[in-house]
């Protein structure tokens, strides 16, 4: 669950995932892909979790635009994301929400 830990120092591991939805995706697909990451929000280890859609932002070269939505999750370690990845319930809700994504790409850092 949350907590008061900062979530952006040294050490620190950011789980950044992009999805893209399939085309003929409605608004109330989009409504219902976000109750996935409300699950994923209570698994153990998760210390901060926030998602938001393309920032209208200026069109550039270097800009993608073109995700439905990113999610962004940090934790205090590697063992603590190891348990998450495969957390069984990440592992069943990511089975039941799959039918909605067309792409997703992850992105894992260490904070230094």
């Amino acid at each position: 669950m949350y907590s008061d830990f900062n979530p952006l120092k040294a050490g620190v591991i950011v789980h950044s995932v992009y999805f893209w939805l399939k085309d003929e995706s409605t608004k109330e697909d989009e409504r219902d892909c976000q109750k996935y990451f409300e699950i994923l929000a209570k698994i153990p280890g998760v210390q901060s979790l926030n998602y938001g859609q393309p920032a209208p932002t200026h069109k550039r070269e270097v800009v993608d635009h073109s995700y439905s939505f990113n999610l962004i999750l940090t934790f205090k370690s590697l063992d603590d994301i190891n348990v998450y990845e495969n957390h069984p319930e990440h592992l069943e809700a990511s089975k039941r929400f799959k039918k909605y994504w067309k792409k997703v790409e992850v992105r894992d850092t260490l904070l230094v």
